[in-house]
């Protein structure tokens, strides 16, 4: 006979975080913020052409189902009864573009990621359309004009994609970033699909009045974007739609947040000034400023942080943005192959423990904040003979603690209050030698908590808060404490300037290596001109030294 199925101490809520390398879905206990269950999926990226980052919005949306699937059997398996979840929560890799066919249900292109480069052009056209003396695409979004955000990566599509044009043509086309995707999908995608968005999400368009919430007609008119595409825009917490098939059928959806925006609530960063740092694909620092716009002087990013509520205020935040975090790993693993799992960087840095003068400027998608250059590409440099792939370990490390302390600088620049410590997150943190490179480059304590899915648990906080679900309360004295560990400097301030003066001076070295591109490939127009001999020897040059520091005889 079976055993009976257990309730787990109070209602349970689920989080879908789907991420740019994995989707994941938790549950967690809304009385304890205790983790119950999860599973993970990897994703696959596309790259049809240098530069272009492209994935599949079909497999983003099978692997979330199965996801649910694989999570409400292992809760079967613990005997934890899943009517006990009551709702549902989103976060998601932002930016993203996806366009879909909403009488078919099916993706009318792939879905053109945020590290994607193609839309350089686009940008440098539209560029030249803003009036020198009043940028009114910032004041109004708080972001630069750039590749990272949604607008331009739509217009690319408008431009260049028949299958799109023809759908937008005759009314079946919508746009949206993945946490529409994914909502309308799962509410009953062609069978009444709730097509919607949150103020975190839009705010990262280049569509978004940040100041009015809502889609802005003159950025719609800019870009050449018809407003019939775009999604309903609703707070963070609010009851969207129910799940309409599988295991969690009836559930509510009621928790949307950017992944970074989820990160900030699941740090419990609801005071003006507290700050978290996510360590994912990319880095991604974002500070609290209260329900006031703060706009950077620094190269940083004005976003909107969360809104917990229909009828509650919005709340922004100052963000640094670095492309390349958790990527430039994957990358030593999957192009150099000088380690064998992501875990493995850990062991070779701890080997040397130091970089022995080999700085890694991995600027693969150009340089994001606090720079704002898409013209830079990644560099290695002050390699010796005495050079192996430990220090190269070390020193990608080491980029992500240097770029992280970068914008840490701006944020301080902008708010004028330095930071007292650094609250971090996200599957790098789990990685000792990293966390302590940090406390010494930044040269103040780098404070973690023991259960880093803080991404997870901010969708979470939201869909349980939500008017109608109301199982997780978000007053003060209502929230569990994280337990932090706490990584204090361990080197002089003086070492810690020299290596980030030099690190600064890779950096300067980085910029400048795409001069011009080409509208159909992104390819530097440099290398057209260049004999077939230059890239057979460069190919036979890269591949040697590519084994060598792997240790390939």
């Amino acid at each position: 006979m079976a055993a009976p199925k257990t309730a787990a101490v109070g209602p349970l809520v689920g989080a879908v975080v789907q991420g740019t390398n994995s989707t994941r879905f938790l549950v967690f206990n809304s009385k304890t913020a205790e983790l119950l269950s999860h599973h993970k999926v990897e994703l696959t990226q596309e790259f049809p052409k240098e530069g272009w980052v492209e994935q599949d919005p079909k497999e983003i949306l099978q692997s979330v189902y199965e996801c649910i699937a694989r999570t409400c059997e292992k809760l079967d398996e613990l005997n934890i009864d899943i009517s006990n979840i009551k709702a549902v929560g989103v976060s998601n890799q932002r930016e993203t573009t996806v366009i879909w066919d909403k009488l078919t249900g099916e993706p009318l292109y792939n879905a053109v990621v945020w590290l994607d480069l193609r839309t350089q052009t686009t940008v440098e056209d539209l560029s030249k359309k803003i009036p020198g003396n009043s940028n009114f695409v910032k004041s109004k979004t708080g972001l630069p004009l750039s590749t990272y955000f949604s607008a331009v990566k739509l217009r690319w599509m408008l431009d260049n994609v028949r299958n799109v044009q023809k759908a937008v043509e005759e009314g079946r086309a919508l746009f949206g970033t993945i946490d529409s995707w994914l909502i309308w999908s799962l509410t009953g995608g062609v069978n009444g699909g709730v097509h919607c968005t949150d103020v975190t999400n839009a705010s990262r368009t280049m569509l978004f009045n940040i100041h009015s919430l809502e889609w802005d007609k003159e950025l719609c008119d800019f870009f050449e974007i018809p407003m019939d595409l775009l999604p309903n825009v609703f707070s963070s917490s609010e009851i969207y739609g129910l799940i309409k098939t599988g295991a969690l059928e009836g559930v509510p959806i009621s928790g949307c947040l950017g992944d970074q925006c989820a990160a900030l609530v699941g740090q419990m960063c609801f005071q003006e000034g507290q700050a978290k740092n996510t360590y994912g694909t990319g880095c991604f620092l974002l500070c609290n400023t209260g329900r006031k716009c703060v706009f950077s002087e620094h190269g940083l990013l004005t976003t909107v942080a969360y809104k917990l509520g229909r009828e509650k205020p919005a709340y922004y935040a100052l963000e640094g943005s670095v492309a390349i975090a958790g990527a430039v790993i994957r990358w030593l693993r999957d192009n150099l192959g000088i380690i064998e799992t992501s875990g493995d960087i850990e062991k070779l840095a701890k080997e040397v423990g130091t970089s022995y003068g080999c700085y890694f400027v991995p600027a693969f998608s150009g340089l994001y904040a606090p720079y704002w250059e898409p013209s830079a590409r990644g560099i290695l440099c002050g390699l010796t003979q005495f050079t192996n792939k430990c220090h190269i370990a070390f020193a990608a490390l080491e980029a992500v603690c240097f770029q992280t302390r970068e914008i840490l600088e701006a944020m301080n620049r902008d708010c004028g209050i330095p930071l007292r410590h650094l609250q971090v997150d996200g599957g790098m943190t789990n990685n000792k030698v990293l966390m302590q490179l940090q406390a010494d480059i930044l040269h103040i304590p780098v404070i973690k908590p023991f259960m880093p899915e803080t991404t997870a648990l901010g969708a979470a906080m939201a869909a349980g808060a939500a008017e109608g679900v109301s199982i997780w309360s978000l007053e003060p004295e209502a929230l569990s404490v994280l337990r932090m560990e706490r990584f204090e400097p361990q080197i002089q301030a003086t070492e810690s300037e020299i290596r980030y003066a030099t690190w600064k001076k890779a950096v300067m070295k980085s910029m400048g290596w795409v001069t011009s591109q080409s509208p159909e490939s992104g390819d530097p127009s440099i290398f057209s001109s260049l004999p077939l001999g230059f890239f057979i020897v460069s190919s036979m040059v890269m591949l040697i030294g590519a084994r060598y520091i792997s240790g390939v005889p």
